[in-house]
C-alpha cells in the first residue's frame, strides 16, 4: 500500500475556459427556475436565498464573494465555472454534473454532491467538513489544502483524485476503492474504511502503523 514520493504524480486538471469579458448579473434578483441557463456571467458580492430548481445550467460563469442560503439545485450542470470566496454551505448539488469547475477559498460545509459527476474539478483551500460525495463519480479531481472532516465518500468512484495537505479525519470511504489514491499527505487519525478498500492505496509509513492498529494487526520485530 505504500509508495515513495517519486512515484506520486500530481493530477493534471484542465482549467475552466472563460471568455475575457463576462456580463455582470445580480442573481438575487434573477428568477432561477427549472432549466434556467446562466451563461458568460459574473456574479459578485450578494446573497442568493430560498432557491429550489432542477437542471439549472451555469456555463462560463464566475462567482465572487457570493453566499448561497437554502439553495437546492439538483441535477444542475456546471461547465467552466469558478467560485471565489463563496459560501455554499449545505447547498444541494445532488446528481449535478461538473466539468472544469474550481472552488477557491470557499465554505462548502455540509454541501450535498451525492451521485454527482465530476471531471477536472479543483477544491483549493476550502472548508468542506461534513460534505457529502457518496455515490459520486470523480475523475481528475483535486482537493488541495482543504478540510474534509467527517465528509462522506461512501461508494464513490475515484480515478485520478488527490488530497494533498487535506484534513480527512473521520471521513467515510467505505465501499470506495482507493487503489492509486494518494493519502500520504493527508491528516487523519481515523477513517471509515475497510482493508479491502485500502488495497493499492498510497500511504505514509506512519499511516501504515496507524492502520495496523485499526485492523488489530500485530507487527513482530
Amino acid at each position: 500500500m505504500t509508495s515513495t514520493a517519486t512515484d506520486i504524480k500530481p493530477v493534471k486538471l484542465i482549467k475552466p475556459k472563460l471568455p475575457k469579458q463576462l456580463e455582470p448579473v445580480q442573481l438575487s434578483a434573477y428568477p432561477i427556475d427549472d432549466e434556467t441557463a446562466i451563461t458568460q456571467s459574473q456574479c459578485q458580492d450578494e446573497t442568493i436565498t430560498d432557491v429550489t430548481a432542477n437542471k439549472v445550467l451555469f456555463d462560463q460563469t464566475v462567482f465572487n464573494n457570493v453566499t448561497f442560503q437554502q439553495v437546492s439545485l439538483q441535477h444542475a450542470e456546471l461547465t467552466d465555472v469558478v467560485f471565489n470566496h463563496c459560501d455554499l454551505s449545505n447547498v444541494d448539488f445532488s446528481e449535478a454534473i461538473l466539468y472544469r469547475v474550481q472552488f477557491h477559498h470557499c465554505k462548502i460545509i455540509g454541501i450535498d454532491m451525492t451521485a454527482a459527476t465530476m471531471r477536472n474539478v479543483l477544491f483549493h483551500h476550502c472548508a468542506g467538513d461534513y460534505a457529502t460525495f457518496r455515490f459520486a463519480n470523480m475523475k481528475q479531481v483535486a482537493y488541495h489544502s482543504t478540510s474534509l472532516l467527517k465528509s462522506d465518500f461512501y461508494h464513490t468512484e475515484l480515478a485520478k483524485v488527490e488530497f494533498p495537505e487535506c484534513m480527512i479525519d473521520q471521513a467515510q470511504f467505505s465501499g470506495t476503492k482507493l487503489a492509486g489514491v494518494d493519502l500520504s499527505r493527508t491528516d487523519f487519525h481515523n477513517l471509515g474504511v475497510t482493508l479491502e478498500d485500502l488495497q493499492g492505496c498510497i500511504i505514509s509509513p506512519s499511516q501504515a502503523i496507524l492502520f495496523t492498529k485499526v485492523f488489530g494487526l500485530v507487527v513482530k520485530e
